[in-house]
């Protein structure tokens, strides 16, 4: 089993827009990365354990936790011109984009960017470093460890 941290503008999708969803799964749609791209395509599997991570937003951190649900497919957007993630080079014959979808296993307490930053077993966390854009990132078993247990699940 492999772990992801994967970041979502809460206005483009928040972890509560994920628990309102049918079946509480969405497709994780917009990636636009070639190395984020590439984790989902070669190395994300169903059952990956996620860290749902709230960006871009006055607080920043950890909001819940999820389950990769899919295998990687074409992200449909690319194709949709009146889209912000339409691609004008990619083609149904050769899709440059694809996503997997992320199912809801629970909301936590945010679990913000400054208190992971104070927690030492979370120092080697890729979110953590400086200058990290990634939007999903790889998170090592003791990593995700560390963080269930300031989530108070272990």
């Amino acid at each position: 089993m492999n772990y992801w941290l994967m970041k979502s503008e809460p206005g483009e999708c928040s972890i509560d827009d994920l628990a309102k969803a049918a079946r509480q799964t969405v497709p994780w749609i917009g990636v636009r990365n070639y190395q984020s791209r590439n984790y989902m395509r070669d190395q994300m599997q169903v059952g990956d354990g996620v860290l749902f991570y709230h960006s871009s937003c006055p607080e920043p951190g950890i909001a819940g936790l999820a389950v990769v649900a899919s295998s990687a497919y074409p992200d449909e957007t690319q194709f949709d011109k009146t889209s912000d993630y339409f691609d004008s080079s990619a083609t149904r014959a050769a899709p440059r984009w694809v996503h997997v979808d992320v199912k809801l296993v629970r909301k936590t307490p945010l679990l913000g960017l400054h208190r992971m930053r104070e927690e030492p077993t979370l120092a080697t966390m890729l979110v953590l470093r400086r200058g990290n854009r990634l939007s999903i990132t790889p998170v090592t078993a003791p990593e995700w460890l560390a963080v269930n247990k300031l989530l108070g699940r272990v």
